[in-house]
């Protein structure tokens, strides 16, 4: 088989399975539309668990519940689909603020390592700090190597 060919093959193929993972959602991102689909999406995962507060991210792409026992819910848009986790202090290798509504969490889970998450006001940065450090009533960070 010619060179040419092979190029042309390879770059025919490439390009069908860009088209395939479009045309299925892949490359649309979903965003939540408030709180209450935030609540809906996360207790189709975990029923039995009860949130006290939710907090969006800037962009509609992240929600933080707040759950009764101290840990928090996450419900995060990963292409046209939900991720929902619940994670409590022990799951969380790094929490910092990056400014006063900029917080970066990183994750021990390999499958999802977390992100830096930028929320409309200093509350709800301060709050998930403030939980997820332990501190709570106070903005906190805390680091683990």
């Amino acid at each position: 088989m010619s060179l040419p060919v092979l190029v042309a093959m390879v770059v025919v193929g490439i390009a069908a399975v860009i088209a395939a993972v479009h045309l299925s959602g892949g490359s649309v991102r979903t965003r939540l539309s408030g709180t209450d689909q935030a609540l809906q999406r996360f207790a189709m995962d975990f029923p039995d668990v009860t949130s006290s507060a939710v907090f969006l991210t800037e962009d509609s792409g992240t929600a933080f519940l707040l759950l009764e026992n101290g840990s928090v819910g996450i419900v995060r848009s990963i292409g046209d689909k939900f991720l929902t986790r619940i994670v409590a202090r022990a799951d969380v290798a790094a929490l910092r603020a990056l400014d006063d509504r900029t917080v970066s969490l990183r994750l021990r889970d390999f499958t999802w390592n977390g992100g830096d998450f930028r929320f409309a006001d200093t509350e709800a940065a301060g709050t998930l700090l403030a939980t997820l450090s332990g501190n709570v009533g106070a903005y906190g960070t805390r680091e683990n190597a």
